[in-house]
């Protein structure tokens, strides 16, 4: 061993000064021929390359030639100067668009990828987050000339579709967009419903081009769902992710960048995400490098649609004229000669009357389209708007709903527990006479056709445009709402300061909200239920949100009919409501129009729904507008209520845009001056500023002595209504609003008790100074 050690130590130094000594003398030669060799390579693949013309501009002519016998190269023979005018063609059928690859350049351009998703228990949602974050790292990794903005995620719950899915996104000139979709599939009506019915109008809209989203670069949709429950895609697994693909692929003049991913979350979704983003961020990579999705490649858009993408292609909704032979059937060579204009029309009937052999009888439509002969499709399964396995039924009961068959609900109101405990009923009883404690507030549709920002219940209860779901009785609903109703009272019983008296009472229902969210009059057994009502002395007060006129038309007498205002003009209507219908303005006038009409017949109030930054700034005179046209009974301007929760702060609304209620009185004595200055007989009636709400009223419900009279003589309303005779609001009009109710005074009940919460303001300083405006008390709660 020691020997070994010792000739290590006298080989190493004498081998290593050999190779520097040899790097001394022959280094010069040795870096020559490196820079030669690479030299070389780069020679060879430059030759290589493809060259581009740099240029468009086709060649001069020859100037030794006379103009008239100059010839243009022949790529250029056909085409015809910019400023040469010639008549528009005008041809039969729907425009295909025709997307070559070339037209995509790259160079300056920037490359944004919208990542859209959709997520009813938030899964998706994250899922979509950490995707996006892995893309945006690996994105900033490629090599290119073309920039990779920042990827951007959106939800297809909060933003307006006819920004994104019509035409791409408004941007600079530069930014061309690549869509990507991660949705799951439910068995429940969710805003994805809504979201492919929004693709197949488009498709379909005869006003839009048939490939609206051709200028973006591709698209890719990736479905989450379930095989438990169905187990191969003709069962319906990644249904809806199916179908996405499908318009998608419609919609971009079939830029499908890359396949349609699947996956189940509960066995292989996260490898299957993986290998399609990885597929993806390939296909994003390629399209920096050449500017399209390439030619003949998985993904370029040739891939094979689905059946019905087949049969749609194939005619293009051009009309055809079907001859049917009576003799003989049809071969395919024969279908080839159908009849496609009136000029083969007319020639086969000049060979049939000259005696042609195999006479065709012509049975001809002219008023439907030909379309080709497919096996009829199974007819569809009626399904229930909110199953009791389903994430909106287990979300709703969280909130404290009581779900009544499949698609009504009730719930007690917090101003229901404060009435209970004695400490002050909501705005009803301050304008109208209706008692917290004995009101049931209900709804027999969960289902909305719109996504307002201020909504409590964001992303958990259905959408939907029509009703497409199991209708349940009106017999039913009403026995299982008053029965949801009581329970819930009953759960109360045990809370401290409930009194004995108020519980009794409220075991009697004398009042129904039908407000509590979705949509009461989309139930189509809407006038039985609320006869159901009348006939237990039950009055109601029902809210729509001025999207449903025909319904609006064919709604018999309730007690009091609302219509939600909640804002002055369309662009501020479609931003606040989000509706889903497109032609939301037109029928929120119909409403207007429909709400004028019926002011003679019932009691009519305009909700205003005041929301800092939407619908308050500028808006005095609009809705002053609004009101001279549907000419309301009463007008009810409240300040939105904040609920505190992210989904609200995800749709643009925070406590910024919460409004104090001295900035409601500001607004209310505003549109007062505007609808008098129009000459409308319109005051300030009432107010209930723990609601931070105030009434406008009619002057037709005074009475002789100019005394306000907004409360209701809800014995006589039943009254009239039992007797089948016309009737007018006037004839129901009840006694004098309270003094205490009245504008200026606060609308706090006296009998009850005013408690603050530990560290609010605890007495105000005209209690203390014994200015206590009808004997109201107060009460600090620790």
């Amino acid at each position: 061993m020691g020997h070994n050690r010792w000739l290590l130590r006298v080989v190493w130094p004498s081998k290593s000064a050999e190779i520097v000594k040899l790097w001394h003398i022959y280094r010069i030669p040795i870096l020559l021929s490196v820079l030669a060799v690479l030299f070389a390579i780069r020679t060879v693949l430059h030759l290589r390359s493809p060259r581009t013309r740099q240029s468009e501009t086709p060649l001069p002519a020859s100037p030794t030639l006379p103009a008239e016998k100059q010839i243009a190269p022949p790529e250029y023979a056909k085409r015809k100067t910019a400023t040469e005018k010639v008549p528009r063609r005008i041809v039969g059928g729907l425009k295909k668009n025709k997307i070559s690859q070339d037209d995509v350049k790259i160079g300056d351009e920037d490359i944004q990828v919208l990542v859209f998703f959709s997520s009813l228990t938030t899964t998706t949602e994250k899922t979509a987050k950490l995707f996006m974050e892995g893309l945006s790292q690996n994105l900033k990794a490629f090599s290119t000339s073309t920039r990779f903005l920042e990827p951007e995620i959106l939800d297809l719950s909060y933003i307006d579709y006819d920004e994104y899915f019509i035409n791409p996104p408004k941007s600079e000139a530069h930014v061309q967009y690549f869509y990507l979709i991660l949705v799951p599939t439910y068995n429940i009506d969710t805003v994805l419903d809504n979201f492919l019915e929004h693709l197949q109008e488009t498709h379909n809209d005869f006003r839009i081009d048939t490939a609206p989203l051709s200028p973006l670069l591709g698209y890719s949709v990736f479905g989450f769902g379930d095989r438990e429950g169905w187990p191969t895609e003709a069962d319906g697994f990644c249904s809806q992710a199916t179908d996405i693909d499908k318009w998608m692929a419609k919609l971009t003049s079939r830029k499908r960048a890359f396949p349609l991913g699947m996956g189940d979350p509960k066995t292989d979704a996260t490898e299957r995400l993986r290998e399609w983003k990885e597929g993806v961020e390939d296909v994003l990579n390629h399209i920096s490098e050449t500017g399209g999705l390439g030619e003949g490649v998985p993904g370029s858009g040739d891939a094979v649609e689905s059946d019905v993408e087949d049969v749609d292609h194939e005619d293009d909704g051009e009309v055809l004229f079907e001859v049917q032979q009576v003799a003989q059937k049809k071969t395919k060579a024969a279908k080839k000669d159908d009849l496609n204009d009136m000029e083969d029309l007319a020639k086969t009937l000049n060979s049939n009357m000259n005696g042609s052999p195999n006479p065709l009888e012509l049975e001809i439509d002219f008023t439907s389209y030909s379309k080709k002969t497919t096996k009829s499709a199974p007819a569809p399964v009626i399904k229930e708007m909110v199953p009791k396995n389903s994430p909106t039924f287990n979300s709703l009961t969280k909130q404290g709903y009581s779900i009544v068959g499949s698609h009504s609900g009730v719930k007690i109101c917090r101003w229901t527990k404060s009435a209970l405990r004695g400490r002050g009923s909501c705005y009803k009883y301050s304008f109208y006479g209706i008692a917290s404690h004995q009101c049931m507030e209900t709804t027999p549709s969960l289902s909305c056709s719109n996504k307002c920002v201020f909504c409590w219940r964001h992303g958990t209860n259905p959408v939907g445009t029509t009703w497409r779901w199991v209708v349940d009785p009106p017999e039913m609903i009403f026995d299982g709402v008053k029965a949801g109703h009581y329970k819930k009272i009953k759960m109360l019983r045990g809370v401290p300061g409930v009194r004995a008296e108020r519980f009794a009472e409220a075991m009697r229902i004398r009042h129904c909200a039908l407000s509590l969210v979705g949509e009461p009059i989309f139930y189509p057994h809407i006038n039985e239920f609320l006869s159901m009502l009348h006939a237990e002395r039950i009055s109601s007060f029902l809210v729509c949100n001025a999207q449903h006129p025909e319904q609006l038309a064919t709604l018999k007498h309730v007690t009091q009919l609302y219509v939600s205002i909640d804002a002055s003009n369309r662009e501020s209507l479609r931003k606040i409501d989000r509706p889903l219908h497109r032609d939301f303005w037109e029928r929120f006038n119909a409403c207007l129009d429909i709400l004028k009409k019926r002011r003679f017949e019932q009691r009519t109030v305009f909700r205003l729904t005041l929301v800092k930054g939407f619908n308050i700034d500028d808006e005095v005179e609009g809705y002053a507008a609004l009101v001279e046209q549907g000419l309301p009974c009463f007008v009810e301007i409240k300040g939105v209520t904040y609920c505190g929760t992210s989904s609200s702060a995800s749709a643009g609304l925070t406590m910024q845009n919460v409004p104090f209620y001295s900035e409601i009185q500001e607004f209310v004595l505003a549109l007062t001056a505007a609808l008098q200055r129009r000459g409308l007989g319109y005051g300030v009636a009432a107010e209930h500023a723990h609601s931070c709400c105030v009434l406008i009223a009619s002057d037709r419900f005074k009475n002789e002595r100019g005394q306000w009279c907004t409360r209701i003589d809800y014995q006589r309303f039943f009254e009239l209504l039992e007797s089948g005779v016309g009737f007018q609001p006037e004839d129901y009009m009840g006694e004098e609003t309270p003094e205490w109710a009245q504008w200026g005074n606060g609308g706090f009940d006296p009998r009850d008790e005013r408690v603050f919460r530990k560290g609010k303001n605890k007495v105000p300083l005209s209690v203390e100074a014994g200015q206590v405006m009808g004997e109201e008390r107060v009460v600090v709660e620790e």
